[in-house]
């Protein structure tokens, strides 16, 4: 197979049966395949994708094992050039595949592209987790081309054009497989949020690409697994950023900036208190203890990304603050950043 179309489900049967439709619709050419990989669900799953989809292939897998380490385990077992995962509440779009097909062949060096990700339910406007192209800061915070903060801007194809960004979003990411399986696919320590940014930042420190593709537009739900503002959500959210920022950063910058971040997780963690959000204030330090007791384990893992690393600068962070930008200088639109 030329690609292999991997949707993740964890009990998720109504979202199989609202969005699978749509993505056999528009999906069914002769070198593509739609797989199931079910993370060990215990509704019926299994028996909704073999009676009512029986051209998507079913993958089972022994037990949920997060976002992460689900995706490792299904992708393992396929070959196919490239990998495209895909979220169950996603729904597709006509002609949503071809533009990633040729983004991808159109450079070897691309490694990873995504589509536009609009709202399903206001889909004139850009969607959280993704938009118009992913992009970080100096400070690790992750952004959009179309979503700042809680910001997410209306789609009037003022970010149409295909560019290099930082991060690819999970919710629809094409892959080449080659360059998963070097790269190891992603980090399970993760196991949900945030491992597709860290992914496409160890691509990029190799010297690959990532792009968006917006002549390609999906329509994501969002919060399917964990809504947005739970506590869990949360807690992985301020962990993973730290994860992802010791792993990641080149040596001069990385203790200057934990204590920066540091900081700041300290205000937001402060601001959960003042307004009454006892449970998301316990998670930012429960995040950072996490941090802290994982410290070895991620000391190995940098000592093994170090001598991979080719490049170390990449346009696509933004040198300032996202933060400050946002709630100081009141720039609620990425047009209006100063790359």
């Amino acid at each position: 197979m030329k690609l292999s179309i991997v949707i993740l489900n964890w009990n998720g049967r109504e979202f199989l049966k609202k969005f699978l439709p749509s993505v056999i619709k528009y999906s069914s050419f002769p070198w593509a395949e739609i797989i199931v990989a079910d993370n060990g669900s215990e509704d019926d799953s299994k028996e909704v994708v073999e009676k009512e989809f029986p051209s998507v292939k079913f993958l089972q897998l022994d037990r949920n094992f997060g976002f992460a380490e689900g995706y490792n385990k299904a992708l393992s077992l396929l070959e196919s050039d490239y990998y495209l995962l895909l979220n169950s509440d996603v729904e597709v779009s006509e002609n949503w595949l071809l533009p990633l097909i040729e983004c991808m062949e159109s450079d070897p060096l691309v490694g990873a592209c995504h589509p536009k990700i609009l709202q399903l339910d206001q889909p004139q406007k850009f969607e959280y987790a993704g938009a118009s192209g992913g992009f970080i800061d100096h400070f690790g915070y992750p952004f959009c081309r179309g979503r700042i903060m809680n910001i997410q801007e209306e789609d009037k194809e003022q970010y149409n054009h295909t560019i290099p960004v930082f991060w690819a979003s999970g919710a629809a990411m094409m892959i080449r497989s080659s360059i998963w399986m070097k790269m190891e696919g992603f980090d399970s320590d993760f196991y949900a949020h945030m491992e597709e940014i860290d992914l496409c930042w160890r691509m990029k420190n190799q010297g690959y690409k990532i792009m968006v593709c917006p002549s390609s537009r999906v329509y994501h739900l969002g919060g399917g697994s964990l809504a947005y503002g739970n506590p869990r959500k949360i807690y992985l959210n301020f962990r993973n950023n730290l994860f992802l920022l010791y792993k990641n950063l080149p040596k001069n910058r990385l203790y200057p900036t934990l204590l920066k971040r540091m900081i700041l997780d300290g205000v937001a963690a402060l601001q959960f208190l003042l307004t009454g959000q006892f449970s998301a204030f316990r998670k930012v330090f429960e995040a950072h203890v996490s941090f802290y007791k994982n410290i070895t384990l991620l000391r190995a893992k940098r000592k093994e990304l170090l001598p991979k690393i080719i490049k170390e600068n990449h346009p696509e962070i933004y040198k300032g603050s996202i933060v400050w930008d946002f709630f100081i200088k009141g720039r609620k639109k990425f047009s209006e950043l100063n790359f």
